[in-house]
């Protein structure tokens, strides 16, 4: 109840404002109407990996890259196309330290998530190299996971896998480079107690580094792999 009256009177004192161009925003959300409705979404893709398709698909469908060869995942969840706003959002966060779109990017995937994914027991960001964390100060998977994790009420795990390679970065590789870049880039340091995770990461080009965090969880125990991004390139 306290809790309830303290968002009130933080409503009422400090209201919502969109950070893309400074007008009011809804539902408590840091994003108005307008620019909601400008972002790009990923209606129709394949339900394993997301990938774009470019005509409407009335019904679930694989790509031809997961007929031809299944990810170690189940299915992903990319609510949005990397262009535009998101792509946007996504960089301030990465390269200028905008925390605050790390809260809004996790509000929009969790509610999307609320309405269509089936709920893991844990939530798995995609670590980086210790190295890569101390020159960025951060990880950007793991901000944005924090709001799903408080969103939708499921644990956040940061620490039972880890990158013990540092690999470099995947968007300068074309892809049959990513697969063999990434090989063997995880590891386990301790047992998952769940047989249901979700990965997270910001963005999902190729699959690439996903799929490989997700073999070694099904080599851990777990029974199903899901991966959420924010948007599919």
């Amino acid at each position: 109840m306290v809790n309830n009256w303290l968002n009130i009177i933080q409503h009422y004192l400090l209201p919502p404002t969109c950070i893309l161009c400074g007008n009011a925003g809804f539902d408590s959300n840091d994003i108005c109407h307008g620019c909601f409705n400008d972002l790009n979404r990923n209606n129709h893709c394949c339900y394993r990996c997301a990938e774009i398709f470019e005509t409407p698909n009335a019904a679930p469908q694989l790509c031809g890259h997961c007929v031809s060869q299944t990810p170690a995942f189940e299915e992903t969840h990319a609510p949005f196309i990397h262009q535009g706003i998101i792509r946007h959002l996504i960089a301030r966060l990465k390269f200028n330290r905008q925390y605050q779109n790390a809260r809004l990017l996790g509000t929009l995937l969790a509610n999307h998530l609320e309405k269509t994914a089936e709920i893991p027991e844990i939530i798995i960001p995609v670590p980086l190299h210790k190295q890569r964390y101390r020159q960025r100060g951060f990880n950007q998977s793991v901000e944005i996971a924090k709001t799903l994790s408080k969103q939708l009420n499921i644990p956040l795990d940061t620490k039972s896998c880890i990158r013990h390679r540092n690999t470099p970065h995947q968007i300068d590789l074309p892809a049959k480079q990513r697969h063999k870049n990434i090989k063997n880039a995880f590891k386990n340091t301790k047992p998952i107690k769940a047989s249901h995770v979700a990965i997270f990461d910001d963005v999902m080009t190729t699959g690439s580094t996903v799929n490989e965090l997700a073999k070694l969880l099904k080599k851990a125990g777990v029974n199903r792999v899901d991966v959420w991004v924010c948007a599919r390139a």
